[in-house]
């Protein structure tokens, strides 16, 4: 079993690499990577970059940069090398090998921060289930001298390989999490229906990490919901009703933050979580307008709701942090009438009122729907 919940009070010192393939936002991606590492709980101590037009097969960073790596671990001594990138457990294996310490790589890293976060039952099942079957796609790094069948005095068994044992053990674990999540997700999808049918607004706080989703969230509904300027600082599903005055009520959801290149295996993992986003009424897609690499980050996350099929949902665009972009308050309206962007501070409440005037806007258009469709019932 996966620990979840542990890590080390003293701070990893890393060396991290990052190379650029030409794919844009190259400082932004850098800048991110930064953030991961200290949300992370690690110590920066060198980095490595270079350009390179593709991934060597075996080390990914190839004989040169690995020869490198090596030397300065050393004169560092640092505790592990962390890679902004994928890396294949060959790769993997060949580089600890090379390098004599461990090598992280970004999905890795991402899992881990996920770890350290998850408060709920639920969310430490869905982390340990993504770090589980993540780690069943390299179990045979460490293992390599086990390969072959036990044998000798004490030792002898069954037949089966210490590595087809783990791989048993591991696969049974994840039978039994997929098990606790499903059910898990019937309770759900039980409370969701109630909601629906209580025919309150649904509106889901959605938006790349960091990008302010608690702050407004706790702005909005007084809930209190734990916000810091760190990745991923919210893992767990928080719901709150919000008065509206004529309006009425709605139910206001924070979710987790999304990344670019999150792993397959937490949208996966977090598919029941994420999926509260696919039935929601209404999307306020959170944007920090600070951020020089916004656009890239709105598209990430646009990219994982067409994963977990919310992309047909309606959004608002929330362009939050004015305070730090020095943009003005205000709205922008659609080709139907409609507000589709919003200009706020969520930390000094500037433009929260256009906010719930969009909200208000939303929820009667959608009282109105109903009741044109009762009448023609």
């Amino acid at each position: 079993m996966v620990n979840v919940s542990s890590h080390s009070i003293t701070r990893e010192k890393a060396l991290l690499v990052q190379f650029d393939f030409n794919e844009g936002g190259y400082a932004e991606r850098l800048s991110e990577f930064e953030l991961l590492v200290g949300s992370a709980g690690a110590t920066a101590v060198g980095m490595m970059r270079g350009k390179r037009q593709a991934p060597d097969a075996a080390t990914f960073a190839g004989k040169g940069k690995v020869a490198e790596l090596a030397q300065s671990v050393i004169e560092h001594q640092a505790d592990l090398v962390i890679f902004n990138h994928e890396l294949s457990a060959g790769q993997q294996r060949n580089l600890e090998r090379d390098l004599g310490c461990r090598v992280v790589d970004r999905n890795s890293l991402i899992l881990d921060i996920f770890a350290q976060r998850a408060k709920s039952h639920e969310g430490k099942l869905q982390v340990e289930l993504a770090q589980l079957e993540h780690q069943a796609t390299r179990l045979v790094r460490g293992w390599t001298h086990l390969e072959r069948q036990k044998g000798g005095i004490g030792l002898r068994g069954p037949g089966e390989t210490q590595l087809e044992t783990d791989r048993r053990l591991l696969g049974h674990r994840v039978k039994v999490l997929k098990q606790r999540l499903q059910l898990l997700e019937r309770q759900r999808g039980v409370r969701r229906r109630s909601r629906e049918r209580s025919e309150a607004l649904s509106i889901s706080l959605v938006g790349y990490t960091n990008a302010g989703k608690s702050t407004l969230f706790n702005a909005l509904t007084h809930a209190g919901a734990y916000a810091a300027d760190q990745l991923f600082a919210t893992l767990d599903t928080t719901s709150r009703r919000l008065y509206l005055g004529e309006a009425g009520t709605v139910i206001v959801s924070d979710t987790v933050g999304f990344i670019r290149d999150l792993p397959h295996a937490l949208v996966a993992a977090f598919h029941a979580t994420l999926e509260e986003t696919a039935h929601a009424d209404l999307l306020l897609h959170v944007v920090d307008s600070a951020s020089p690499d916004r656009e890239q980050q709105i598209e990430a996350v646009n990219r994982v709701l067409r994963e977990i099929g919310a992309d047909q949902a309606p959004q608002i665009i929330v362009w939050n942090k004015i305070d730090v972009s020095g943009a003005d308050a205000g709205l922008e309206r659609d080709e139907y009438g409609r507000i589709s962007r919003v200009r706020l501070s969520a930390k000094t409440g500037i433009g929260l009122d256009i906010l719930r005037l969009a909200l208000s806007e939303a929820a009667l258009r959608r009282e109105a729907a109903r009741a044109s469709s009762r009448a023609l019932a």
